[in-house]
């Protein structure tokens, strides 16, 4: 079980939806590139852009409520700026997107946090974890009707709820993004959220 404010999240009845993302035959049927070098070997994704974003975005939809769950590091001396994006839709035209975005070591400062696309205006930071360039990190990240989580390593690592939810049935890729940054990813799922109501309260301590 996952636990968020008021929300229990299921992993054991949380369907699988996709886990054929880090395979190397399916790369090119899986995934579209906008920007970066991006490729698969090994069962490693790799990304990396030595300045501004690099972006992968996936070819086939995932709508509802879904989480991406995998493990990923930095590879040194890179330090900083593991992100993925859900709920999402590229606009050709406009050359920009609507998505969620969690970072992890991002925003130039060393913070994790969420995005909301396209007009950043729902942003939420800590920099209180503290990210170990290099490690690799079990990554489960998504949202719940617009309530965005991040776990590292089994830990809640930031939470925050949209008052204006993207729509998850019109805008249903998912995506991942380096920043000045190379990453790798192996394991990649994406899952649909089974999930419960929360009741929450206080133990009366004295």
């Amino acid at each position: 079980m996952l636990n968020i404010l008021n929300k229990e999240i299921d992993l054991n009845k949380s369907a699988v939806l996709d886990d054929q993302l880090t395979l190397e035959e399916h790369f090119d049927r899986k995934w579209s590139i906008q920007s970066g070098e991006w490729r698969v070997e090994g069962g490693w994704l790799t990304g990396k852009k030595q300045t501004g974003s690099g972006l992968l975005l996936s070819r086939d939809d995932y709508p509802g409520d879904i989480m991406i769950e995998c493990e990923a590091r930095t590879v040194l001396p890179s330090t900083h700026d593991i992100d993925f994006m859900w709920n999402a839709t590229w606009d050709t035209e406009k050359e920009g997107r609507t998505a969620y975005i969690v970072g992890i070591q991002g925003w130039m400062e060393g913070k994790a946090g969420f995005e909301k696309l396209p007009d950043y205006r729902l942003v939420a930071t800590t920099p209180l974890f503290n990210f170990q360039p290099g490690h690799l990190y079990h990554v489960m990240v998504g949202s719940i009707q617009g309530h965005c989580f991040l776990f590292l390593d089994g830990k809640l690592i930031i939470e925050m709820t949209d008052p204006n939810p993207i729509d998850s049935q019109q805008h249903a890729k998912i995506g991942l993004e380096v920043y000045g940054s190379h990453v790798q990813i192996r394991n990649l799922k994406v899952r649909q959220i089974a999930w419960l109501p929360r009741q929450m309260s206080y133990t009366p301590e004295f």
